[in-house]
């Protein structure tokens, strides 16, 4: 069986579009209604994206530590 080139799993463009992506993902696979070959392919892109994000957010996180001179502060809404 040749692969075919997995173009489909470059990297998101931004939070924003994984998380998108992301949600996509988890409706299909909870529809039930996929081939056991792309089921497997589906979660691993899922595993991929969740990845992503986590990335993204503790990125985001160290820079508030940075701006908040390395102490996280509770944010309460206004």
């Amino acid at each position: 069986m040749a692969s075919s080139p997995r173009t489909r799993l470059a990297s998101p463009a931004n939070f924003e579009a994984a998380l998108e992506e992301l949600e996509q993902l988890v409706a299909q696979l909870e529809s039930g209604d996929m081939p056991l070959e792309q089921l497997l392919g589906s979660y691993q892109r899922g595993a991929e994206l969740l990845k992503f994000c986590r990335d993204r957010l503790e990125a985001v996180e160290g820079q508030v530590k940075v701006l908040d001179q390395g102490a996280l502060k509770t944010w309460t809404p206004e």
